[in-house]
C-alpha cells in the first residue's frame, strides 16, 4: 500500500553531489519537485559536529544519504548525530543510505585480539535510531545479519553489465571477466553470467601479511578482453599488478570494474601508470580531483538505482526488481552513449 507521506531526503557532507543527484532522480521519476531538506552539519572548533535541522521532520519518511567513507570517523559520527537528530525532531522512519559501507572489512577476527568492527558499527546505527539500511555492495554479504532490522544491499553488477554491453558492443564474445582473487570468484562469475563472458581467476601468493610474492592466472585469457571485477579498489597495488600478469599471459587488453572506488595514497598514479586501458568505478564515494582528471579512470553514475530503490522501500515494493539488468535498462537509457 503506498505511503501516503511524501518521502524527504537528508545528505551529510561525504558525498553532497550524490545526494543532489538522486533528488534530481527522484524528482524526474515521481515528477515533482524533490530537494534534500534544508539542514546544517557543522563543526565547533574543537571538531565537534553539529547538526540543525531547519524544517519540520514531524511523522516523516526519512532518508539519510551518507557513506562512511573517507574519512571515515567523520563521516559515521555525521550519520549517528544526523540521525539522533532526526528521532529526537519525531521522524516517523529513518532509513540510512550508505552507498560506501566503511568499516566493512573488518568483518571477522583474522587474529586474536582483534575487532569486528563492522558488527561494533552497525550496533551504533541501530542504537542511534536507524530502522532501515540501504547500501550497495558489501564488502562480505554476512554484514547485513550484523543488523537486526532490514537490510537492503544493491549491486553494482546490473549497472556495469550496462555499461560493458555499450562499451563491447560486437566484441562481448572476446570479453573473459576476471577475479583478482580466489574470494571475489562469486562476484566475478555473476558478472560473467549476465553479460555471457567466460571468467578467469588471478591467484595471489602472500609470503607475509600486505605482500603479495607471486600471481597465477586459472584460465584462459590469451587474446581476450579481460575485466577485473572487485567491490573496491584502495591503493590499487594488487590490481596494477593483476593487470600486468594478463597482459603478460596474452590479454589483448585489460579493463577494470569497481564498485567503490576508495583511491586511497599512490592509487591515482598507479593507475594511470599501469596497463589498464580503463578503471570503471561509481560515484557511491565522492571521485577527488585527481581521479577526476585521470586518463583511464571513468565513473558511472549510481543516482538512478538509489532513487529508484528510495521509492520502492518508501512505497512498500520489491527492492530485489533492481537485481535485474533489464530492469534498469530504462533508469540509465542513454547513460552510456559515448
Amino acid at each position: 500500500m503506498p505511503n501516503p507521506v511524501e518521502p524527504k531526503l537528508i545528505s551529510g557532507n561525504a558525498n553532497l553531489p550524490l545526494a543532489r543527484a538522486i533528488a534530481r532522480r527522484m524528482s524526474l521519476h515521481r515528477g515533482m519537485n524533490v530537494e534534500l531538506v534544508d539542514a546544517r552539519v557543522e563543526r565547533f572548533n574543537d571538531a565537534e559536529i553539529f547538526v540543525e535541522v531547519f524544517e519540520n521532520v514531524r511523522g516523516e519518511d526519512m532518508f539519510i544519504i551518507q557513506p562512511t567513507s573517507n574519512p571515515a570517523n567523520d563521516n559515521l559520527m555525521e550519520l549517528l548525530i544526523m540521525t539522533d537528530a532526526l528521532r529526537r525532531s519525531s521522524a516517523a522512519r529513518i532509513t540510512a543510505v550508505i552507498p560506501y559501507f566503511g568499516y566493512a572489512r573488518q568483518d571477522r577476527r583474522t587474529k586474536a585480539r582483534t575487532p569486528i568492527s563492522a558488527k561494533l558499527v552497525a550496533n551504533m546505527m541501530v542504537e542511534a535510531g536507524i530502522e532501515r539500511v540501504l547500501t550497495m555492495d558489501l564488502h562480505a554479504a554476512q554484514i547485513q545479519g550484523f543488523f537486526d532490522i532490514p537490510v537492503d544491499n544493491l549491486y553494482a553488477a546490473p549497472v556495469f553489465a550496462l555499461d560493458i554491453a555499450e562499451r563491447f558492443n560486437g566484441h562481448l564474445d572476446e570479453v573473459t571477466v576476471v577475479s583478482p582473487d580466489v574470494g571475489g570468484v562469486a562476484r566475478a562469475r555473476e558478472l560473467a553470467t549476465r553479460i555471457g563472458g567466460q571468467l578467469a581467476i588471478v591467484d595471489k601468493r602472500r609470503e607475509k601479511a600486505g605482500e603479495v610474492a607471486g600471481m597465477t592466472v586459472i584460465g584462459e585469457v590469451a587474446g581476450r578482453r579481460c575485466l577485473i571485477v572487485d567491490d573496491l579498489c584502495d591503493t590499487a597495488g594488487t590490481l596494477a599488478k593483476a593487470a600486468e600478469v594478463l597482459m603478460e599471459n596474452g590479454a589483448e587488453e585489460v579493463h577494470a570494474y569497481i564498485t567503490h572506488g576508495v583511491l586511497s595514497g599512490p592509487a591515482v598514479e598507479r593507475i594511470t601508470n599501469s596497463v589498464m586501458k580503463s578503471l570503471v568505478i561509481t560515484d557511491t564515494i565522492a571521485p577527488t580531483e585527481a581521479v577526476k582528471g585521470a586518463r583511464n579512470i571513468r565513473i558511472v553514475p549510481t543516482a538512478p538505482v538509489f532513487a529508484q530503490a528510495i521509492l520502492n522501500i518508501w512505497n512498500g515494493t520489491s527492492v530485489s526488481s533492481l537485481f535485474n539488468t533489464e530492469m534498469l535498462e530504462p533508469l540509465y537509457e542513454g547513460q552510456f552513449k559515448d
